[in-house]
């Protein structure tokens, strides 16, 4: 891991790779986020920087590669997924975080973009499965006892190499 992050960072960077930040266009050229739809959100949610641009620490670098691991149990990988998914960092999925999750999922183009009528179905569909006190937002239990049911979904979710 340490090896892997020293190699994001220029040359002459290296040698104090412990103390230095990769910038976020960096994480970026990572196969594994390379075409990863939730590339910018997995930044952001395992950022530490305190200058918000999304650059990463060795140690919020080892969070990352920790959660993405086969190791890691899947309360950790719903948690921070929920994260990941919760676009507007308010501790809830409403109706336009599961939009944008849908789009990222179903990709940007035109052709595979759903019709207003089809988001609308499923973005019901995914409230009434998941919405357990009808507050019309998941909150992250409702998110994890979803995902209880769900033996896929750390695979489905991009959560597993």
């Amino acid at each position: 891991a340490y090896k892997r992050f020293s190699e994001l960072l220029p040359k002459e960077e290296r040698e104090n790779a412990c103390s230095a930040r990769v910038p976020k266009s960096q994480i970026l050229t990572l196969p594994e986020l390379r075409a990863n739809p939730f590339q910018h959100r997995i930044c952001h949610v395992f950022s530490t920087s305190e200058a918000g641009d999304d650059s990463m620490s060795f140690e919020d670098f080892l969070d990352m590669l920790s959660v993405f691991s086969d190791s890691a149990t899947s309360d950790i990988k719903s948690h921070y997924a929920f994260r990941i998914f919760d676009f507007d960092d308010d501790n809830t999925l409403d109706r336009k975080d599961l939009e944008l999750l849908v789009n990222c999922l179903t990709g940007q183009g035109k052709e595979s973009r759903l019709s207003s009528a089809e988001m609308e179905q499923l973005i019901q569909n995914i409230l009434e499965e998941s919405d357990i006190d009808k507050d019309g937002t998941i909150n992250l239990s409702e998110f994890q006892h979803v995902v209880s049911r769900s033996p896929d979904f750390a695979r489905c979710a991009g959560l597993q190499r």
